[in-house]
This record gives structure tokens, C-alpha cells and sequence, in this order.
């Protein structure tokens, strides 16, 4: 029986990173991951928007719990910032019973809509080890992703309920799928540091250098290439990539994929791609 679940592609995956989008279709086929687009669900407001109004955030991300639960579905999505700013929406929702009706007034009022709470949000990642199994992953592989993989969680899943069944102070899953995959991790601290996503729009120096500085010790650990599980973090490591080079005079040539390109790639999907991921490993290192 296929796994089924609503689908939140995450942030900037149908714009700056459309690699996301299309690699997720082919790994869905591969696990038999049945997905449901949430059609016309909004961003997760990225840390951005409850900035200026935390109503907002909350009633946009609520509409999309309601969505969910018009499908009988739970949510899941590739995107770490996704997933983590949902499941905080999620949970500051379910503690607050006078917060929730006042946001399931605004639901009813702008579209008809209301939410009980009866939804989950999950990430990929922890779909991969908690509910399909990394033995099966394994066994998906075709293509061993021989290479030493800097896995890159994102500081996301940095809270209880938002990392599945891993640590949230040590966590370990994205370093077992890669060796599923054949590929070796490496160890380094800043799988979990924040590289500045969203900050690109206001305070792009400052991102640019904790972006440089991410990149560097993942060099400096012998890296090969980047994965990551957050669709904002990928964008910024990677389209940002030369950039934070320039601005802060730290060497940061170094390939970085998302999640669904690495599994994509193993399990035989996109093998043009895969080819050329080949080659700019072997002639982007120092």
C-alpha cells in the first residue's frame, strides 16, 4: 500500500531551486509515495512574514492545516524551513484553544474553511527512516552515491516534533541515508547552522558570510559535495555560492544539491544530470 500524504513543496521549489520540484516526482514513484497537492496552498511565511504580523502567519499556514484535513491526509514536505515553521504554526495552534477560534474565524470568514488540529507535518527525511525504512532506500540504489556528502539539516529541525524520530540536539538520519546510499558523511558542525535563509532579502552581507563560512568547514572536512534538506538553505549555498566568495574572500567552490536530487540521482532517475554532477565534482575541487 502506497504511503499517502498531502504535498507541500516548500519553499522557492516551483522558482529559484525548480530542481526540487522535479526531482521529488520521480523519488515519489521510487518509494510509491502517493502525493496530493495542496493546489493553492501558501508559502509557510519563512520566517518572514511573522516578523511583521504572526496572525497572518498563523492564519495562511492554518488554511493550509485545514486543506490537509479536507483530504484525510498529513502533510509532508522536502523543505526543512517548511516543515519546521508548519509544525511550530501546528503546535502553537493546538496549545491555545482562543487563539485557534480566533483564527478559524478569519478562516470562515475569508474562505470557508476550518481547522481542528487533526493534521501532522512531516519531512521527507524522516519519512525515509521512521516510515519507509532505510532498508529499502538501499535497495532502490542503482546508482551508489560514492562521494563524501556534507549532509546539511538546516537549524529547522532544531526543536521537539520537527526532526521525527532523530535528536534534535545531535541528529543522526541524513548521515545514515547517505551511507544507504553508498555515499560516506562526513562529520562537521555545520550540518545544523543557520546559513541566513531568508535574511538574503535585508541582510544579505551578514548571510553571505555565514553562508561562506558553512561552505568552508565543509571543505576544510573534506567534503566533495553539499545535500541539503531545506529548499531556502539549498538556494542560498548554492545560487549564492560565488557571490559570498567575492564579498568575503573565503574559497566556496564546492557542488551542493538538494535532498530529492541526491535520492533522485541514486535510485536512477536523471542520469544526464547525475553525469554532470559527476564531472563538476571531479574538476570543481582544489
Amino acid at each position: 500500500m502506497p504511503l499517502k500524504y498531502a504535498y507541500h513543496p516548500g519553499n522557492v521549489a516551483h522558482s529559484g531551486s525548480p530542481e526540487v520540484a522535479d526531482t521529488m516526482d520521480a523519488v515519489a514513484r521510487n518509494l510509491g509515495l502517493e502525493l496530493t497537492p495542496l493546489e493553492g496552498a501558501t508559502s509557510c511565511g519563512a520566517g518572514i512574514i511573522k516578523q511583521a504580523n504572526q496572525r497572518l502567519q498563523l492564519a495562511l499556514n492554518a488554511r493550509t492545516f485545514a486543506m490537509a484535513e479536507s483530504l484525510g491526509l498529513e502533510i509532508l514536505t522536502p523543505c526543512a524551513a517548511t516543515a519546521g515553521n508548519l509544525k511550530q504554526d501546528l503546535e502553537k495552534l493546538r496549545s491555545d484553544n482562543i487563539l485557534m477560534k480566533e483564527i478559524n474565524d478569519v478562516l470562515i470568514k475569508t474562505c470557508g474553511m476550518e481547522f481542528t488540529g487533526n493534521t501532522e507535518v512531516h519531512h521527507l527525511l524522516h519519512v525515509l527512516v521512521d516510515e519507509i525504512g532505510l532498508d529499502k532506500v538501499e535497495k532502490l540504489a542503482v546508482n551508489k552515491f560514492d562521494f563524501r556528502v556534507a549532509p546539511y539539516y538546516s537549524p529547522y529541525f532544531q526543536m521537539e516534533g520537527a526532526c521525527g524520530g532523530d535528536s534534535v540536539n545531535d541528529p543522526e538520519y541524513f548521515e545514515q541515508l547517505v551511507q544507504s546510499l553508498g555515499g560516506n558523511p562526513i562529520d562537521w558542525e555545520g550540518r545544523v547552522l543557520s546559513v541566513g535563509a531568508p535574511g538574503i532579502f535585508s541582510e544579505e552581507p551578514t548571510v553571505l558570510r555565514q553562508s561562506a563560512a558553512v561552505i568552508s568547514e565543509a571543505k576544510e572536512e573534506g567534503a566533495d559535495i553539499i545535500v541539503s534538506a531545506c529548499n531556502l538553505s539549498h538556494s542560498i549555498l548554492d545560487i549564492y555560492q560565488g557571490k559570498a566568495s567575492r564579498a568575503t574572500g573565503i574559497i566556496t567552490n564546492i557542488p551542493v544539491i538538494h535532498l530529492t536530487e541526491l535520492l533522485s540521482f541514486a535510485f536512477g532517475n536523471h542520469n544526464t544530470r547525475f553525469a554532470q554532477l559527476r564531472t563538476r565534482i571531479a574538476v570543481i575541487g582544489d
